[in-house]
């Protein structure tokens, strides 16, 4: 039976603030689905804008911006229905607006309904929920319009069933975090099983800041069934049958792959949210300290993925107390890998520090203060390099360092971007294991010794933290689901060393919070989704588990 008509899903990446660039690629995408056979072309959330623009939605020569582009987009995309969302300005109101054109007219309009405001969103801070539905026909086809979050509320669906639509266009700018695809999946299918219809969700892509947006669309037949599935962490353009059958629409389009595993698809977000950031906000390339630990050789394998080898720098920077089997494995990783690499050793400024400080610190215990200012000898050293190469520096902490303030302010949390920034100790040994065995480039020592900061003689990371199989899931407990210590503890973990973590959480979120902005992989990351304040006197450690 002959296609009623043919809907290409644009899942593209598009760029926060760039309206002319964005609207010359919904131009580009609408030329290449009408070129494709496609009748109808459907592009994400505020693809105008890029998702999302916050802030940048109160200023008002953006919204001159955007009616300039609308205009353009309206005279030069022609012989095809292009749906893409955008920022609709009615007065002093402001609306998430899905539009849709077809040879210089404006053929329907909707306005967002349900409004996120929780874990990453905001967006009652900036718009005003929209009550209608809006339904057009295409080729005969009723063809209704949603966006985003009005997917997760049913009620939505059936609203635009109840409209007369026989299928569900849904524009999306959903980020990712850990397992979210089988979430959107389950969400859809119950907006499928509430309005009886078929529907097509087009997801954004790319690295928007800490968030990374996966992409993923996909569609269902009015049964649930899965009807097409673009591809993950790419650029795509989903081309999709839309056919009646037994008095139905039924839709019908290739089933790509997804990532097997969540290592598979962590990293895949980690590879694109680096190569984003460092390409939207128009760096040359990266530049790292390479420890010869786990994290820094997780790290360049994840830059160098994502960039080439020949936009990264790895700098070595041993110190008196760093063994020498650090620096052969850092070379060694930097060889495999075919990037520059350099040897800057750190006891010129560590002693130039100890000298000038010395009248200052007389009589005092070195200690802490003289490991830091190894890291800081360090940060000085490759934001330096940052200045003169226009690089940007990557910190390699993790999110079990970041959580327990393991790591020094101006020192090894000093740089642009922290790839790593949401991913615990034990799943950075997940990924580095999984990445080797895509290819070697780790060596394996690296992975198998013990971890170390390498700032005093036989120093090692347990000697001021819980082993890692003990502090990821409190850690997991405490700031993940917002367990009390006395709950983390019924888990079966001591309750001193769960206080002793809790405490270290709480007092070092002012730490945290003059960090570098890294990739949101779960669904509770530090920063957008966890805003605890720095001065606070509350504590749970003496309350009793309900």
């Amino acid at each position: 039976m002959t296609s009623a008509l043919r809907l290409a899903l644009a899942q593209a990446d598009f760029c926060v603030g760039d309206i002319t660039g964005n609207a010359e690629a919904i131009i580009d995408l609408a030329a290449r689905a009408r070129g494709a056979g496609a009748d109808v072309v459907v592009m994400p959330e505020l693809a105008i804008t890029g998702y999302p623009p916050e802030d940048l939605l109160f200023r008002p020569g953006l919204h001159a911006r955007v009616a300039a582009a609308i205009a353009r987009i309206t005279r030069e995309a022609q012989g095809i229905h292009v749906v893409f969302g955008y920022p609709e300005a009615d007065g002093a109101r402001l609306y998430n607006s899905c539009l849709v054109l077809r040879d210089g007219v404006r053929v329907a309009n909707y306005r967002k309904q349900a409004l996120p405001n929780y874990a990453v969103f905001d967006e009652k801070r900036w718009f005003t929920a929209g009550d209608a539905a809006s339904v057009l026909d295409i080729s005969g086809v009723r063809v209704g319009l949603s966006i985003c979050e009005d997917i997760w509320t049913p009620a939505t669906a059936a609203q635009a069933r109840a409209a007369g639509a026989e299928l569900i266009l849904n524009i999306n700018a959903s980020p990712y975090h850990l397992r979210k695809a089988p979430e959107r999946l389950a969400a859809v299918r119950a907006a499928v099983a509430a309005g009886g219809v078929p529907v097509a969700y087009v997801n954004t892509v790319g690295g928007q800041d800490e968030l990374v947006f996966d992409g993923g669309s996909f569609a269902l037949n009015a049964d649930g069934a899965l009807a097409a599935q673009a591809s993950a962490f790419a650029s795509e353009m989903l081309l999709l049958d839309v056919r009646r059958e037994n008095g139905g629409i039924v839709l019908d389009g290739p089933r790509h792959a997804l990532p097997d595993g969540d290592e598979a698809e962590v990293y895949a977000a980690l590879v694109l949210g680096i190569r984003d950031y460092i390409r939207k906000n128009r760096f040359p390339g990266a530049v790292l300290g390479l420890s010869g630990g786990i994290d820094s050789a997780l790290t360049l394998a994840l830059a160098i993925d994502a960039l080439g080898a020949d936009q990264i720098m790895a700098v070595s920077m041993p110190s008196r107390y760093t063994a020498q089997m650090s620096i052969d494995d850092a070379l060694e990783q930097a060889r495999n890998q075919g990037c520059e690499c350099h040897v800057v050793p750190i006891e010129g400024p560590v002693s130039a520090f100890g000298a000038a400080l010395a009248p200052v610190l007389q009589g005092k215990e070195a200690g802490v203060t003289a490991e830091n200012v190894q890291a800081r000898s360090r940060g000085v050293i490759l934001m330096a390099i940052s200045n003169a190469t226009g690089r940007m520096v990557l910190t390699t902490g993790n999110k079990s360092e970041m959580a327990v303030g393991y790591a020094t302010l101006y020192g090894d949390m000093a740089g642009g971007f922290a790839p790593l920034k949401d991913i615990p100790k034990l799943l950075v040994y997940r990924l580095a294991r999984w990445r080797n065995a895509q290819s070697p480039v780790i060596p394996e020592r690296v992975i198998v010794r013990e971890p170390s900061a390498e700032l005093r003689p036989d120093q090692k990371d347990s000697d001021s933290l819980p082993p890692y199989e003990v502090l990821d899931p409190i850690l997991e407990g405490y700031v993940e689901q917002d367990l009390t210590p006395h709950q983390v503890a019924a888990q079966g973990y001591d309750l001193a060393t769960v206080k002793r973590v809790a405490q270290m959480v709480d007092r070092n979120e002012y730490k945290r919070r003059q960090a570098a902005p890294g990739v949101r992989i779960g669904a509770r990351a530090f920063g957008r989704d966890r805003r605890f304040p720095i001065t606070s006197r509350y504590s749970e450690q003496d309350e009793p588990s309900d």
